[in-house]
């Protein structure tokens, strides 16, 4: 594999010799005369380091070891699908070229290639479209039919009809404020240790950790208020609306060292600096740490996209959609939708794992990435392995207790789909499937708006950055923003348990399963099947407190020590990758973000000790940082002290609440906007509640009436019999079928959808993913029958793309029906 990294990378620099021989110099470089295949293979073999590189390590390392080590866990988790990999790949492509070029010097003019040199747009036109970054950058079609009206695009795209890319996945993470870059570009803070910032070098992240953030398990308090539920919500909810890829590739572009193995900064590589007494340091004196990967047109390729004088600073991508959309049961993009989808059902149901049930009840389907990296059972037999699971995020087997939300709304899905079902046996699969969809999606804007946000960030907050739903803002953009998803929202891991509990139906501990550190159910889908099913998982989280977030106790050792030990092949440190994400996103430090939300700046140590209680806290932090201007965001937002009625400080609740309303105000499918639901629909959805999913899921009996709300049991539990929920006949259809017509014809491959407008009958049809239609999409009843045949889903051959091919260089394509596959030569 290293070989073929550097064979790689030489072809660029050969490529690169090359096409400087071209070069004419005049005012302006010009670049003249080059061939597109020419282009086309010196790229694809250049950057042959980012296509599936991760793919192959985590493999490889499986298979080899057996058991994954911490930073392939990450991996794993943090592993894009296939659509968000292609646009990390094309951007990565595209920096990593541009790069070589700039450093290249010209054989015959002896001169590099600078940023104030311009490109002739010819020679850009063929890069861009070579790189794959060109159909990534074009606004999105918007289909043009009332079934868009009715049912939003898994990928989100096209909620907003002016701006069809706001809020859809695949785009870049908002900026609230510029970038801080320490290039000005694309250069984390803290990349260059010659650079100071107010006469001072940035402290270690790791630093940070262990004079600051990091707390003994036993050293913790626990919140009087508020029940361990209201942090899996949180995660949860932060898994819907955010996911940034980091870079695929495990080793550095331009030199193929592996980033394991090297403390050297070079792209994608960004490692935490360690000291050797560091339990952490494992004989090195770095933890490896990639890169988040760029958006297409940004960074250090931005002159390829517009005037030279406007750079465009490196973006972030998000990988999932951002509204509140339930996209942790559905996906973002038509493939993993595809994925999740039980197609042969007439009921528009979810796939369920088909070889393990709870007590009847079902469980997620393995992931079809096999062997996956989660842990096994250590008395297992040989030949049985339980996989990770698969949901409508990559990161659902990352602990337990998040594992155990997923599957509550699998579930849900498809007790609401067999339910609907039932009352309207006239619908089509893929109508059933959207309805429930649309409910499922609202539930999680209520939970989320209505019982979870106000307890994290106050009611005054609430009211000042949220306030009363007034209808679709159109001119809101509801896309998340970097700010929010780098930092504030992460202020929930101060909020996380060292230990796992779970319970009995007395809601006692049973001597049977213990109480489990947080570090034995990472990436551990096999105690769920094995060990008790969800029901004791559930109880221990709903009848024990959350972690209170402490000045002096904000991240526990389980995180800070042991994060995704599954073995003794080392471990990482979450509070150390959440800063040094923030400086690799280039947020804006501490008070820039307050004078961004009209807080004063806090220029002194005496007026850091006016917003943090805890004099010891801000004295550590002035001897790290020296200087407030200097303070990283995370850090910064999570040691303020707390709103009244709030579990956030006042930066953190402005941001939160800022990006909340957002998701609110710009979705054109929020639940309250007109014609989403009937106001009958409306009325049924408010009684639901997490506490009423969670009867209908399970076999608890009994429930707090607010799931988040800490209680004592049994006196502040009360039976299921008691938690109102959703009467579906507000749902129910009275069909008749149209005498002209009859029933439209049903497809191969595909569904319709009765969509009908202005009292006319009209039918749309849909195509599987890997299918295309070919036809008329959208039918309507004349007195004359269907005014068009019914069309066909053909199958897509995707082996056909040459502009993103499906399959790396070294491996060759095969189409199959509504897929392909990947026959590799390359042992």
């Amino acid at each position: 594999m290293k070989v073929f990294i550097i064979l790689g990378f030489s072809a660029v620099i050969a490529f690169t010799a090359v096409f400087f021989s071209f070069l004419q110099i005049g005012n302006d470089i010009i670049f003249e005369q080059i061939e597109d295949d020419c282009i086309t293979k010196a790229i694809q073999k250049g950057s042959s380091l980012v296509d599936y590189a991760a793919h192959y390590e985590i493999k490889r390392m499986i298979q080899g070891r057996g058991i994954a080590t911490p930073t392939l866990l990450l991996a794993f988790s943090k592993f894009p699908d296939q659509e968000s990999q292609d646009i990390s790949q094309a951007a990565e492509r595209m920096e990593t070229s541009i790069q070589v070029l700039k450093q290249k010097v010209c054989q015959k003019h002896k001169r590099s290639l600078h940023l104030t040199d311009h490109l002739s747009a010819d020679l850009l036109t063929k890069v861009v479209n070579t790189s794959g970054c060109l159909p990534y950058m074009l606004p999105p079609k918007c289909p043009n039919n009332c079934l868009t009206n009715k049912y939003r695009l898994i990928t989100g795209a096209c909620n907003n009809r002016e701006h069809p890319r706001w809020g859809a996945s695949n785009i870049a993470l908002a900026r609230w404020l510029p970038a801080a870059y320490e290039d000005g570009l694309s250069q984390p803070r803290g990349w260059d240790p010659s650079v100071q910032y107010n006469g001072f070098q940035l402290p270690s992240v790791r630093e940070v950790t262990r004079k600051i953030i990091h707390a003994p398990n036993e050293a913790i308090t626990e919140d009087n208020l508020y029940s361990d539920i209201i942090m899996v919500w949180g995660q949860y909810i932060d898994h819907d609306i955010a996911f940034t890829p980091q870079s695929t590739s495990r080793t550095t572009f331009l030199s193929g060292m592996e980033c394991q193995m090297t403390c050297e900064k070079q792209n994608p590589c960004f490692p935490i600096k360690v000291t050797t007494n560091d339990t952490l340091s494992a004989g090195m004196d770095c933890l490896p740490f990639y890169r988040s990967s760029p958006a297409c047109g940004t960074g250090d390729h931005a002159i390829l996209f517009g005037n030279i004088s406007e750079l465009n600073t490196r973006q972030q991508i998000n990988g999932l959609t951002s509204f509140l959309d339930a996209s942790t049961v559905y996906g973002s993009t038509p493939a993993v939708e595809n994925k999740l989808r039980n197609f042969t059902s007439k009921e528009g149901l979810l796939r369920v794992n088909l070889k393990y049930y709870d007590n009847h009840r079902e469980y997620l389907p393995f992931t079809d990435q096999i062997p996956s990296p989660c842990a096994q059972e250590s008395n297992a037999s040989g030949g049985e392995r339980l996989e990770c699971f698969l949901a409508g995020d990559s990161r659902s087997s990352e602990v337990t207790s998040l594992t155990a939300m997923h599957t509550l709304w699998l579930r849900e899905h498809n007790r609401l789909a067999r339910a609907l079902k039932r009352i309207n046996g006239h619908w089509s699969a893929e109508t059933v499937y959207q309805e429930t969809r649309k409910i499922v999606g609202a539930l999680h804007q209520i939970i989320t708006l209505r019982d979870y946000i106000p307890k994290i960030i106050g009611p005054d907050a609430f009211n000042l950055y949220i306030g009363l739903y007034t209808g679709y803002d159109p001119t809101m953009n509801p896309t998340v923003s970097n700010v929010f998803s780098t930092a504030a929202f992460r202020f929930g891991h101060a909020t996380i348990q060292p230990i796992v509990r779970r319970l009995n139906a007395q809601y006692l501990d049973d001597p049977e399963l213990p109480n489990l550190h947080l570090h034995e159910v990472f990436f551990s889908p096999w105690r769920l099947i094995k060990e008790g099913g969800l029901d004791h998982l559930i109880r221990g989280l709903l009848a024990h407190p959350a972690k209170l977030q402490v000045q002096d106790q904000l991240l526990n050792e389980e995180l800070t020590e042991k994060l995704f030990v599954l073995s003794n092949n080392g471990s990482l440190d979450l509070s150390s990758l959440n800063l040094q994400r923030g400086r690799d996103h280039g947020l804006p430090g501490y008070n820039e973000w307050r004078e961004f939300c009209g807080l004063p700046k806090l220029e002194t140590h005496t007026d850091l000790n006016t917003v943090m209680t805890n004099h010891n806290v801000t004295e550590k932090i002035m001897e790290l940082y020296h200087n407030p201007n200097n303070i990283d965001v995370w850090l910064g937002g999570l040691v303020e002290d707390f709103l009244p009625g709030a579990r956030t400080g006042p930066l953190f609740a402005c941001i939160i609440g800022k990006q909340m309303k957002a998701l609110r105000d710009g979705d054109r499918f929020w639940w309250e906007n007109d014609n989403v639901f009937t106001e009958a629909q409306k009325h049924e959805l408010r009684k639901h509640s997490l506490s009423r999913v969670i009867c209908d899921n399970t076999g608890i009996s009994e429930v707090p009436s607010d799931a988040f709300q800490l209680g004592k049991f049994p006196q502040d539990f009360k039976h299921c019999n008691n938690i109102p929920g959703i009467n579906l006949e507000a749902w129910q259809e009275f069909y008749q079928e149209d005498e002209l017509c009859g029933t439209p014809k049903s497809v191969e491959h595909g569904d319709f959808v009765y969509c009908s407008e202005s009292g006319k009958s009209i039918v749309t049809y849909t195509c599987y993913y890997g299918f295309q239609l070919q036809g008329e999409e959208q039918l309507t009843c004349t007195s004359k029958g269907w005014n068009f045949e019914a069309p066909v889903c053909m199958d897509i051959n995707e082996c056909e793309n040459e502009i993103n091919p499906p399959c790396p260089p070294s491996a060759t394509c095969i189409n199959t029906k509504g897929s392909y596959k990947c026959f590799h030569t390359d042992p």
